[in-house]
């Protein structure tokens, strides 16, 4: 069997050099390179489990989301997993269904199995974290804030709330209603004021009875859209501020879609065409990118970076943020 040190001969580097090489620590791809071709050429494989006993963790972290059916924490886990990989990780998706204490039992298993540590979308304000904070293990935050000093990597929402709205105004529409998520989240809470903000910026009082508070389903999305419907006086546009609320509401006007039907304005990518109802428009979020530098942060801190909490604030305003959805009628 090889030996680390023939690779660093066979390389023409130092043992330290091939050690960091082989973990994804910073070297010259030159050096990279040779140290890879050395390893393939003598079919060695670094032990894993003694430099995980050294120090104490493992070469493995897990990825939390609440929804691993959802697109947008498809595309996420995606670019996670690009990151770590290359860094010489291996990743566990895992999925909370956003109940706190699912979540919690997954933090526990991170700290039980010497994980390296964790990159978490909360399914609550208030994760309990505490094994892997006990062991000082890594943890990078994603999608919503959490009141803990930690990195995070989140996205403008008040902006996507605003944008979205501003896009209907723009179209003439005044009593435009707004469908959320969960209250206690802090995404659904700024998307929700971004709308408010837009409505009164246009000189339109936010009408309490058009802002809807739901799960972040599509049963959540249409059961709020039917509530709206029903109202003595529905709304003439709508806010889905999270793509499978989208589907839902989507859903409930497809039966019904032409003459009359609110206009959407959806924030998210939608998993498939699911409508035919017109003018419907999606906002994209790019969640690659937010797992792409969250990985890279949790790989930074791995590698020794220390100082305060940072917190990396996506845009989402590019040129043209809002993408007409093809449907039936508008396909060609």
């Amino acid at each position: 069997m090889a030996t680390m040190a023939q690779v660093a001969t066979l390389a023409g580097v130092s043992t330290a050099t091939v050690s960091r090489a082989l973990s994804g620590k910073p070297v010259s791809e030159e050096v990279a390179e040779a140290v890879r071709l050395a390893a393939a050429e003598l079919d060695y494989t670094m032990d894993r489990t003694a430099r995980s006993l050294r120090r104490r963790y493992s070469d493995v972290l897990a990825l939390v989301v609440p929804d691993v059916e959802n697109p947008f924490f498809t595309a996420v886990a995606r670019g996670v997993e690009d990151v770590t990989r290359e860094a010489g990780l291996s990743l566990v998706l895992c999925n909370s269904d956003d109940d706190p204490a699912k979540e919690a039992r997954y933090v526990e298993v991170a700290s039980q199995e010497q994980m390296a540590g964790l990159i978490l979308a909360p399914a609550g304000p208030e994760p309990r974290l505490d094994p892997l904070l006990r062991k000082g293990r890594t943890i990078v935050v994603i999608d919503r804030l959490v009141d803990a000093p930690l990195d995070h990597v989140v996205l403008d929402n008040h902006a996507l709330g605003r944008i979205a709205t501003e896009h209907l105004l723009a179209q003439g529409h005044r009593r435009v209603a707004c469908i959320t998520g969960p209250h206690e989240t802090s995404t659904a809470r700024d998307r929700a004021d971004g709308w408010a903000h837009a409505l009164s910026a246009a000189g339109c009082t936010p009408d309490p009875e058009l802002l809807r508070y739901a799960t972040y389903r599509v049963d959540g999305g249409r059961t709020a859209m039917l509530e709206l419907l029903d109202l003595p006086e529905p709304p003439d546009a709508v806010v889905a501020t999270n793509n499978m609320v989208g589907v839902g509401l989507l859903r409930a006007l497809s039966a019904g879609a032409g003459r009359g039907a609110p206009q959407v304005s959806v924030i998210g990518d939608l998993p498939f065409i699911t409508s035919d109802v017109p003018g419907a428009v999606t906002m994209s979020l790019r969640p690659r990118e937010m797992g792409v530098r969250a990985a890279q942060m949790f790989v930074e801190r791995l590698q020794g970076m220390t100082g305060e909490p940072r917190r990396v604030v996506l845009d989402p305003t590019t040129p043209e943020p809002l993408t007409r959805l093809l449907t039936g009628g508008d396909a060609r």
